[in-house]
C-alpha cells in the first residue's frame, strides 16, 4: 500500500519529478536521461500501470484521492497529496485532471529485435511536434500497426504532451529509435520491409494503387509537419506513395494523414 503525504510546500525536494513540466526543453533533456515520464489523468496513469510501467510516485489534488483510492492501495510508491494552487506552483500550470504520476521508464528494444516480430511499421522522420507524435501512436494503435520505428531527432513519444494526446496509446504500440539516419533504414529493409514514403509529390503513386495492404511486410515513412520527408528519406524509400486529394487541397497534417494511410497499409494485412 502507498504512503499518502499531504505536502503544502512547493519546494519540497520530493516533488522534483513533477517541478517545471512546461518548460519543454528542460524536460525533454531531464525526463530520459533520469529514466522517468509523467502520466497525465485518471486514464491515463492506469493505463501506464497495465502497461507494465513501474510508479515512482503520485500527485494527487485532495478531491482525486477517492477515485485512485484503489491504485494507492496496490502500489508501494509514495502518493503526494496537495491543493490545486501548490500543483500549481510546482509544475507550472493548472493541472486540470488533478493526478500525475511519475514513471519509470523501461529500456527500449533495438530496431532489429522489434522489426523481426513486425509485418507493419511506421517509420518517423523529424516529427518533433509532441502533439503529432501522440496523435500518431494512437492512430496506429487503433488501426493495427506493429510498431513505429524513429529517426534520431524525433520528439519523445513519452513527453508528457505526446501521452496525453495519445491517450496512453503511446503504451500499446512498441517503439525503438535508431541511431542514424538514413543508413539506419537498411536495417529495415534487411528485415524484409518494402519502404514506402509519404509524400504529396505528384508522381508517387496513390496508395490504393500501390495496394500496401497486400505487401508481407510494409514500412510507411511519415516526415514532419510542413516539411515533409526529407530529399535523403525520399532517396531510400522503395516506392513513394500519396494520399489522393480533392478541392485544390495539396495535403493532409501529419497526424491526419497518416490515419488514413495506416488504414490502408493494414487493412487486409496477410495473416499468419
Amino acid at each position: 500500500m502507498a504512503e499518502l503525504i499531504t505536502i503544502d510546500d512547493p519546494d519540497d525536494p520530493r516533488l522534483s519529478d513533477y517541478t517545471g513540466l512546461t518548460d519543454v526543453e528542460l524536460r525533454r533533456r531531464r525526463e530520459p536521461a533520469e529514466g522517468l515520464f509523467i502520466a497525465e489523468g485518471e486514464k491515463v496513469i492506469r493505463r501506464a500501470r497495465q502497461a507494465g510501467y513501474e510508479m515512482r510516485s503520485m500527485l494527487l489534488s485532495a478531491k482525486w484521492v477517492d477515485a485512485m483510492r484503489d491504485v494507492i492501495d496496490e502500489v508501494p510508491a509514495p502518493v503526494y497529496a496537495v491543493q490545486p494552487e501548490l500543483a500549481e506552483r510546482v509544475t507550472g500550470y493548472h493541472v486540470h485532471r488533478g493526478a500525475l504520476a511519475s514513471m519509470q521508464r523501461k529500456p527500449l528494444p533495438s530496431a532489429e529485435d522489434l522489426l523481426r516480430q513486425a509485418r507493419r511499421v511506421a517509420v518517423m522522420e523529424s516529427v518533433n511536434d509532441h502533439t503529432n507524435i501522440g496523435a500518431i501512436f494512437r492512430s496506429a494503435a487503433a488501426l493495427g500497426m506493429d510498431a513505429v520505428i524513429l529517426s534520431p531527432d524525433c520528439a519523445d513519444p513519452l513527453y508528457r504532451r505526446s501521452v496525453k494526446v495519445s491517450m496512453g496509446a503511446v503504451f500499446s504500440v512498441p517503439y525503438a529509435r535508431l541511431e542514424t539516419w538514413p543508413r539506419g533504414l537498411e536495417a529495415v529493409r534487411e528485415a524484409g520491409f518494402k519502404l514506402l514514403a509519404l509524400t504529396p509529390d505528384e508522381k508517387a503513386s496513390p496508395i490504393d494503387v500501390a495496394a500496401p495492404h497486400k505487401l508481407e511486410r510494409a514500412a510507411l515513412m511519415l516526415g514532419a509537419e510542413g516539411d515533409g520527408l526529407s530529399t535523403q528519406a525520399l532517396r531510400a524509400a522503395d516506392e513513394w506513395v500519396r494520399i489522393p486529394m480533392a478541392h485544390g487541397v495539396d495535403s493532409l497534417n501529419v497526424g491526419a494523414a497518416a490515419a488514413v494511410a495506416f488504414y490502408a497499409v493494414a487493412s487486409g494485412r496477410p495473416q499468419d
